[in-house]
């Protein structure tokens, strides 16, 4: 049984899957992903195929984090679908073969990007890249969500409310230090909270081209991945998600693109990608866009404190980058106060 986040129990996953997965046959090799901090992933090569398993990692998890269920439900809901996913091929919630919940599904050869410039890219790509993450966003948000099963898979009710009430409490359960700005940012969102608009869609939770899988060649996006915080909630908060991770530095520890000449490199600004969006939704615009910035400021500095608090209990995914990653817990709330009083 694998104890660590490292390493895969090999005879353990090659015995249940010879036994659970038609066409599965040895031998089988290996590797873990770099990415992801929350659940480790790895790929899994045999003579036949390949494949992709992610797992919870073992130890003591914060409640509701890590829903690796979750993450095979919804993939397999949208198989058919306008949002591209990479197919299932089974889920196993027996912790005695690896220690921990996985599942499988087929790897998707192709490109990731990891940051926003694409670098290495012409401009026509780029722009290609761009529009094809705002169509497959679009599509997401206009998924029938009765009609692909997920009709239960979030609570009704004020999104933002249960969203802000439900990270306040993980990062309080993570909380290493006091952040002052993380607290003035949490009473803040609490009282300019908007009234409920009636929007109830599917939403990823963590929306980002590096979060996508395109064409080796080509610009479309074939497969979106890391679906462990998806629910059915409000779709402006992945709009916001994706204006979040742009307004970050550039480079490899920002990802972003402040700073960046977009026109001079085809790629789109805040307003255009936002209108864009709201023109395939048919949408007249977003209004009081500076609260769901500020929203998805909040909660990855609560999402990014958990992984810091994971890396010094030493179960972190990859503990050097974790704690790395962690030293932005007030960063990202300075940039959630700064959105919300831009409004």
């Amino acid at each position: 049984m694998s104890q660590d986040t490292q390493t895969l129990d090999l005879d353990a996953v090659s015995a249940y899957l010879s036994a659970h997965l038609p066409g599965f046959g040895g031998p089988l090799e290996a590797t873990k992903f770099e990415g992801g901090q929350s659940n480790p992933t790895f790929l899994l090569k045999t003579p036949a195929k390949n494949y992709v398993l992610r797992r919870k990692p073992p130890g003591t998890l914060l409640k509701s984090a890590h829903a690796v269920d979750r993450e095979y439900r919804v993939q397999k809901a949208l198989a058919g679908s306008d949002v591209p996913v990479a197919k299932m091929h089974l889920l196993c919630e027996d912790d005695a073969v690896i220690g921990s919940s996985f599942y499988v599904m087929d790897h998707v050869p192709g490109r990731n990007f990891t940051q926003p410039t694409l670098e290495g890219l012409t401009n026509t790509d780029r722009t290609a890249v761009i529009d094809d993450m705002n169509r497959v966003l679009a599509a997401l948000h206009m998924v029938d969500i009765d009609a692909v099963g997920l009709g239960d898979y979030g609570p009704p009710g004020n999104y933002f409310e249960r969203q802000v009430g439900r990270w306040s409490k993980q990062y309080r359960a993570s909380e290493t230090e006091t952040v002052a700005a993380m607290d003035q940012l949490m009473d803040a969102l609490v009282a300019e909270m908007p009234e409920d608009d009636g929007q109830r869609t599917l939403v990823h939770g963590d929306y980002r081209i590096d979060n996508m899988i395109f064409e080796a060649e080509g610009t479309k996006c074939l497969a979106v991945l890391d679906w462990e915080l998806s629910t059915i909630g409000h779709p402006y908060a992945d709009l916001a998600s994706v204006i979040m991770q742009w307004q970050m530095p550039a480079g490899a520890e920002g990802r972003g693109l402040a700073g960046i000449d977009r026109a001079a490199l085809g790629l789109p600004s805040d307003a255009e990608f936002i209108a864009k969006y709201c023109e395939r939704r048919g949408l007249p615009g977003v209004e009081n866009f500076g609260f769901y910035l500020s929203f998805c400021f909040f909660r990855m500095a609560a999402i990014i404190q958990g992984v810091l608090k994971r890396a010094l209990d030493g179960n972190a995914s990859n503990p050097e980058r974790a704690r790395k990653v962690g030293q932005y817990v007030p960063v990202f709330a300075q940039h959630g106060l700064q959105a919300l009083k831009a409004g």
